[in-house]
Formats: structure tokens, sequence, C-alpha cells
């Protein structure tokens, strides 16, 4: 994804640019993020970084619960709560993240997501609860 994204109406941020991490899929509800499998992106065994996929993880649910159709009209979120659940290693060289809002009403919501690397292997599962911020 470009610095500004036409399609999907919003800059990417810094730090997502600086990890390449890439939001692919939005809409109500629903976010979709790619990352490609990198050198630096590992600890010192070798695997992914944990704090990798928990920034995805929430990332991800964060886009999800702030869709508004609208460019012109972003909405912003805080995350109150982030729980991960680290299930295995990536087996390919992409990794994808899904999330979805579950619930939630005016100040706050819930969303879950996982994150499957391009081979279908399932590496991570998060919930997170979080607060819209004021417009």
């Amino acid at each position: 994804m470009s610095t500004d994204d036409p399609l999907l109406g919003e800059a990417t941020y810094a730090f997502s640019r600086y990890i390449g991490l890439e939001l692919v899929g939005w809409s109500e509800d629903y976010a979709r993020m790619s990352l490609p499998v990198e050198a630096f992106l590992r600890n010192r065994h070798g695997a992914i970084h944990g704090g990798v996929h928990a920034s995805m993880l929430d990332t991800v649910m964060g886009y999800a619960g702030c869709w508004t159709g609208d460019a012109d009209q972003p909405q912003m979120c805080l995350t109150l709560s982030l729980n991960v659940q680290y299930l295995s290693r990536p087996l390919g060289t992409v990794l994808f993240a899904e999330g979805r809002r579950t619930g939630g009403g005016k100040g706050t919501f819930f969303a879950e997501a996982e994150i499957k690397d391009d081979t279908g292997e399932l590496i991570a599962k998060g919930t997170g609860v979080f607060r819209y911020r004021k417009r």
C-alpha cells in the first residue's frame, strides 16, 4: 500500500510502513492486512517476534471496528484490552491477519482476529476491547 491509498482513503502510518504491514481489505466490521516475513521481524530464536503478532492483531482489530465508509470522516480508536494466543510458527513467507468487530456500542467495541500464513498455518489469535476516539 502506498503512503496515501485512494481506495481505502487513509494514509499508512509510520509504524505500519516501517514493518511492512499493509491494509489489503477493509469494510464494515472487517479488515485484512498482510505482512511479508522478513529477517528483521525475527527474534533471537529465529521466530517472528511475538510483538509483531500482537501489533498485527491489535491493528487489524482496530481497523475492523473503525470503518465509516467515508474517507472524509475517519474514526479512530484506542485499545483498552488486548489478548493474544500464540499457536504456531509460520511455515510460509507472508502473514495475513483478519479482524472482525464482534459487538459493542457507541463508545466501545469488541473484536477478534487471527493470523495465518500463506500456507494456511494458523499462527495466532486475539481478542480486544477498543474505545472510539471523539472526532
